[in-house]
């Protein structure tokens, strides 16, 4: 009984440090997290906004920090058990810097383009798909429009909201989404060939579980940098066009709001 407790835990950090994941596991370690996130809004985020009287937009800051930062730890903890201490050392894949600084420059700035101007022209469908497809979602109030999350608050809370966000939505919660599903699962479906950014480009669609209604657009906009990150093998890819846009747009929006512009 004690060799079969002392080697089930090995067993899982192997399973998950496998060079190779199945395709059923992958699927359970992109969408679990989405899942958790819509909980962790529900149960916490969306009752502390309403105590305080804040904009949905910090709710979701907040679930999405209680399992995103977790999720973070436990690749650390991975790394502990892999190096004796705690690294992403081995953890993650693609971190290896193939690709030179001034080509890297070169193919980021297209990609955050491609994203930031995809992501306003498929705006139109997001809504369509809204509208006839998810009016049952419970937490789609502030879905009409990018500044409806801020309709209806005053300027102090609305500026506070952004520069709380701004760290958080914009930049690190962003930067370990690419940690994780780039740097830790794509490359244990690599040998699902061409299809391994496919996959993780849909599955990372999908664990956006609190917007469906943008899966579509989210997989046009978002599949080059995963395929160029896959087939360069260098997470700096995806990181810079996934961080880039976000910081980006929480900066203007933060400037916006502070300027009262919106």
């Amino acid at each position: 009984m004690y060799a079969f407790e002392d080697t089930r835990p090995n067993r899982i950090v192997q399973r998950l440090l496998s060079d190779r994941h199945s395709l059923p596991l992958s699927i359970a370690l992109h969408l679990v997290p989405g899942a958790l996130i819509v909980v962790a809004y529900l149960l916490i985020g969306e009752p502390l906004i309403d105590a305080v009287g804040y904009p949905i937009l910090l709710g979701w800051a907040i679930a999405l920090c209680l399992v995103l930062v977790p999720t973070l730890v436990g690749l650390l903890w991975l790394g502990r058990n892999l190096n004796g201490r705690f690294s992403l050392r081995g953890v993650l894949h693609y971190t290896g810097k193939p690709i030179p600084c001034g080509k890297l420059v070169s193919m980021v700035i297209p990609l955050i383009v491609w994203m930031m101007v995809l992501s306003f022209a498929t705006a139109p469908m997001n809504r369509f798909f809204l509208d006839n497809f998810f009016t049952w979602v419970p937490y789609t109030d502030a879905a009409g429009s990018a500044t409806a999350f801020l309709d209806g608050y005053s300027y102090s809370t609305m500026l506070t909201t952004m520069v709380i966000c701004l760290p958080l939505t914009g930049i690190s919660l962003p930067l370990i989404e690419e940690l994780y599903f780039r740097g830790f699962l794509l490359p244990r479906i690599a040998h699902l060939g061409g299809w391994a950014p496919v996959a993780s480009t849909v599955l990372f669609s999908l664990y956006h579980f609190w917007s469906p209604w943008v899966f579509v657009s989210r997989v046009i906009f978002m599949f080059p940098g995963f395929w160029l990150a896959w087939r360069n093998k260098d997470i700096r890819l995806s990181i810079g066009m996934h961080v880039g846009v976000t910081s980006i747009m929480a900066t203007f929006g933060t400037i916006a709001v502070a300027l009262n512009l919106i």
